[in-house]
């Protein structure tokens, strides 16, 4: 069992992560143990999933790396996606799964995926 995963941001980014991960994904922003605010980034939870975003000095997106993240209805995020003017790039080559990539607002690799006869929710 995973507790978290945890992807990499610049300094001073977190109103456009609160803007992403919580305007467009729908995930709750929590709050960090003062001693780690104090470093920056932001923590988020929903859909059975927790993210945390560090600030990472020489920051560089993971475009590959990923996490791949069960989402209950993907259809209705990529539109949420699309509409923010976010990449949603379908991939059929996952056996037993529909799912697709997109970028967050840094440029990270997100993968979210939905097993195929779920139906949405």
């Amino acid at each position: 069992m995973i507790h978290h995963v945890q992807l990499s941001c610049p300094a001073g980014s977190e109103d456009a992560l609160r803007a992403f991960y919580t305007g467009v994904l729908g995930l709750a922003e929590i709050p960090k143990p003062p001693v780690l605010a104090a470093r920056g980034g932001c923590w988020f939870r929903g859909h059975g999933i927790e993210l945390h975003l560090g600030v990472e000095v020489d920051f560089r997106p993971a475009r590959k790396a990923h996490p791949g993240l069960i989402w209950p209805d993907l259809d209705t995020l990529a539109d949420r996606l699309t509409a923010a003017g976010r990449p949603v790039d379908w991939d059929d080559n996952f056996p037993g799964m529909r799912r697709f990539h997109t970028a967050d607002c840094h440029g990270n690799r997100l993968e979210f995926l939905q097993p195929i006869g779920q139906s949405s929710l």
